[in-house]
Parts: structure tokens; sequence; C-alpha cells
């Protein structure tokens, strides 16, 4: 058994089993991938693959076995080459953050400039998505970092780290009935709602509370943007349900904010990685310095 053999199996699995195609991934001909694979089986006493006359059909249970031990050999080589640049470069790199508008644009400036500072060498790459994208990014090799409120608790391959806790707000102009006066779920379920598309920025944590209070909420608008929201709510198409960070004193003078920590569970947003994944030290760094960013909001 060799490398080489070991690497074949999963170049065919993700070739769908074409020989021709997994030759060319390899650099070889054809007879030779099919001699290498002959040996591999020779050696373990037992098929991998199952066949149709001369054609690969898929895995044998053994070869499911063999292909999930030869993707974790080929997670520890990509964490070698890992470690071998950071060991060569230092502090070189690229760190890639898969994050939503809402982290990207009210949370993130202040510790990436931080850790720009440090770290002048290292570019930063911010892709932005839906959480179930973002969590995708990571397993495709896409992020190195994932920043969000929704979802990433829910995969057990993933390292999860707290990072701080929101609460949302509602927004509306000056003159609306709701600027004064008790603010009640009742109150809001009775007007119609601007907030964000499902699976952004707590729009869970904002159901949940309605549903359990046997309220429907009118939602006339959903967006991932905040700003979306709030140039439809300066619109008169109804309130807002934002994250209240996403409100600007200045910017959005305008329009009056009320808190909702009181009808409405608080949000946390968590800091994600792979948990296979090597993460060089300035990426750790990085974690370090939205920490601290997150103490200074939590204070608040």
């Amino acid at each position: 058994m060799n490398m080489n053999q070991i690497e074949l199996l999963r170049v065919l699995y993700e070739n769908g089993f074409n020989l021709s195609k997994a030759a060319d991934r390899m650099h070889v001909v054809q007879s030779a991938v099919s001699r290498q694979l002959q040996l591999f089986e020779e050696e373990l006493g037992s098929p991998l693959l199952t066949r149709h006359g001369k054609k690969l059909t898929g895995l044998t249970p053994l070869g499911q076995k063999v292909l999930a031990q030869t993707q974790t050999m080929q997670q520890a080589k990509k964490n070698i080459l890992s470690i071998a640049s950071e060991y060569k470069n230092g502090d070189t790199g690229i760190l890639h953050i898969a994050t939503t508008h809402t982290q990207a644009k009210y949370f993130l400036p202040k510790p990436i400039r931080r850790f720009r500072d440090k770290y002048p060498k290292v570019k930063v790459y911010i892709v932005q998505s839906s959480p179930e994208h973002l969590i995708d990014f990571l397993h495709n090799g896409e992020a190195d970092l994932a920043i969000c409120t929704e979802k990433v608790s829910e995969d057990g391959t993933l390292v999860v780290k707290p990072c701080y806790e929101w609460h949302h707000a509602v927004v509306m102009p000056k003159q609306h009935p709701l600027a004064s006066g008790e603010l009640t779920l009742e109150r809001l379920a009775s007007c119609p709602v601007l907030t964000y598309s499902f699976g952004f920025t707590g729009r869970s944590n904002i159901e949940k509370a309605f549903e359990n209070s046997g309220l429907t909420l009118d939602v006339v608008l959903a967006a991932a943007d905040t700003d979306v929201i709030k140039t439809y709510v300066r619109l008169g198409l109804g309130v807002g349900l934002i994250a209240e960070m996403a409100y600007d004193a200045v910017a959005d003078a305008d329009l009056v904010v009320r808190n909702l920590s009181s009808l409405i569970p608080s949000s946390v947003t968590k800091i994600a990685y792979l948990r296979q994944n090597y993460l060089p030290a300035y990426g750790r760094h990085f974690i370090e310095e939205l920490l601290e960013a997150a103490e200074d909001i939590n204070f608040q």
C-alpha cells in the first residue's frame, strides 16, 4: 500500500468512479490507475469498489470505511502544509472570513482594523452570505472562520465560540404610534413588519417570541441587509425589527429606535471554524481580537 493508491480511491470517488477522469487528475495513463487499484485491493484481500462489467459503479462497505480514512489523511496533509507555510512565512497569509452583512458592517470593522495594525502582512478577505452557506464555505475550504448568529451550533464538526450577546430593536418614523407608549408584542403584531429573512440575524428568536405568545407577525418585507429594511421603513411600509447595533444615532436620526430586550430573547453571535483544521497563529489572534471587541459590546 502506498500514498498514491490511497489518494486514488479519493480521486475516483470525487470523479464519479470514472477511470479516465481519475487518470487525468493524477497525471497518469488509465492503465496505471487500473493496475494500482488492482494492487490495492489484492493487498487488502477484498474489493473496494463495486463493478458492472468493467465499469466502476460505487464503493463496497470496505471501500466506504477506507475512504473515510483517506479523507482524514487528506486533512492531515492539508494541516501539515499549513503548519509548514506558517513556519516559513511567519505573519504572512490570507484570512478568509465568512459572515453576514450585519456582522461585516456593524461588528467587524474595529477588530479587523486592530488586527491589521498587528498583522499588516495578512490579507483579510470577507465573503457575505446566509448562515447556511457560511457553514458550506468552511467545509469547502473557502473560509477559515465563520461569524454569525444562526445555524453554526447545529454542526458538530465545528468549534463554536460564543462571541457577544445582543438584542433586537424596533425602528419607525417619528410620527408612528409605536414611537410612544408601552411596547408590547400585541402592539407590534398589529403593525406591518419589516425584518430579516429566515436564517439571518436572529430571525428565529423573533418568530419564537411571537409564537410563544400566540401571535402572528405580519411580515410584509424580509431582507438580509439591515440598510434595506431601514430604507423601506422610511418609505412607510411598516416598522423594522432589526439588530439594535445596526441603528446609527447619526445616520438614522430621522427614525425612532426602541429596545426589545424585554420582549424578544437575546441572540448570541458566534465564531466557528472546522475542528479538524489547523488554524494559523494569526487566525487564533484574530479570534482574540473578536472576543476583545465583544467585551466592549457586552460591557455597554
